[in-house]
């Protein structure tokens, strides 16, 4: 669910010079063509799959959580609307669609394809390919713990309001899934097993782009990850800043290193559950000079916006590689010697980060640590998996 378009290059650009080379490259911009009726969503998969579900459904709502969850500081992160309240039938549903190819018109491409839970709901692949086989310019971001993005604004850029907005933006783009949502509301209202699941999840049989939404809403924000060698550590310490038990030394080292370098950013607001940025920042990648990619100033065109990127929970990370929103680092290693040693000045570089000068056993600590956030249960968790056979 990466929606890739290629975004304009800017750096260090005025709101007006910013304003008008997006209207002239808009203006420019040849005139989309429209896909075919027979193009879209008329082609089923010549593959007929099965879907198996278990009797009972998965317990997706109200989840036991290590107490470092239920603290207040981790809680008021919840971006959960009252409105889309997870519920164990919602989510399934969810689960069924995100993992369903029929979707996209050619009937090969799911919001899987590019979110695979063994990658902790990333892509291996630097750039995905959508439905067509052509490229998006964005590495997949991964997608557990998004439900503890206070902000509850989505893509790299933020350009979504909500999840429930986003979830169906990527099945529109041509260059992922190039679905027409009235097509799929249309065909599932009359599948064999789409009904009776939106009855469940809903109440009524009714298929709705509405309830699309919410159902994969629910899915995404049950993707929490607890059960990790750190929940387990600290569980066992009771505070982050105490050493861990179950580590070893050099993972005790790497975690207090993060503490005191990495934490103000991956931790804020002191809670030690989640390991977001709160806000999207930059972290030096590019200097004043963008070529590639303004991140969030080309949707809000200020320019002390431009270079700036959400960025996703550090759980998991050992396993989402590649790094960064265009994914040019291609191990921790070298997302660590960037903070180390390879941190460039830009306008809009956050404050907290600078060159820390990390030695050769500091990197290989911060390495050691992180791989403790891995959750092995989480990437192989059934109830996560596809559920089509």
């Amino acid at each position: 669910m990466n929606l890739g378009f290629r975004r304009l290059a800017v750096g260090g650009l005025g709101f007006l010079t910013l304003a008008l080379i997006v209207v002239g490259k808009i203006a420019a911009a040849p005139p989309a063509e429209e896909p075919s009726a027979d193009a879209i969503n008329d082609v089923r998969p010549v593959v007929v799959r099965t879907l198996k579900l278990p009797d009972t459904p998965y317990r997706y709502a109200d989840i036991e959580l290590p107490a470092h969850f239920k603290t207040a500081a981790a809680q008021r992160l919840d971006n959960t609307p009252n409105s889309n309240r997870i519920s164990d039938a919602g989510a399934t549903l969810g689960r069924v669609i995100f993992y369903d190819t029929r979707v996209s018109p050619s009937g090969n491409t799911a919001c899987a394809s590019c979110h695979h839970q063994k990658n902790a709901f990333t892509d291996p692949d630097r750039f995905s390919k959508g439905h067509e086989g052509k490229r998006v310019d964005r590495h997949a971001m991964a997608l557990g713990e998004i439900r503890y993005y206070q902000r509850g604004r989505f893509f790299w850029d933020e350009r979504a309001p909500t999840l429930e907005a986003q979830v169906l933006m990527p099945m529109q783009s041509k260059v992922e899934m190039g679905a027409d949502i009235s097509k799929v509301v249309e065909w599932m209202s009359k599948d064999a097993q789409y009904p009776e699941l939106f009855q469940k999840a809903f109440g009524s049989k009714e298929v709705t782009k509405d309830r699309m939404a919410k159902a994969l809403a629910q899915f995404l924000r049950s993707l929490v990850s607890y059960q990790s060698k750190y929940d387990e550590g600290l569980v066992k310490a009771g505070n982050i800043r105490n050493d861990f038990p179950n580590y070893t030394a050099q993972e005790n080292q790497g975690k207090n290193l993060f503490v005191q370098r990495c934490a103000n950013c991956h931790m804020s607001g002191g809670q030690a559950a989640h390991f977001h940025t709160q806000r999207p920042l930059n972290n030096g990648l590019d200097t004043n000079v963008v070529k590639t990619d303004g991140g969030v100033g080309e949707i809000t065109l200020r320019s002390n916006e431009v270079g700036l990127f959400k960025s996703p929970s550090l759980r998991n990370v050992e396993f989402t590689g590649p790094y960064m929103h265009d994914g040019r680092f291609a191990t921790l290693e070298k997302v660590i010697e960037h903070y180390s040693d390879g941190v460039l000045q830009h306008p809009n570089r956050d404050g907290r980060v600078r060159r820390f000068n990390f030695s050769a056993a500091q990197k290989a600590s911060l390495v050691a640590f992180l791989k403790t956030l891995s959750d092995r249960h989480f990437v192989t968790d059934p109830k996560y998996s596809d559920p089509w056979q």
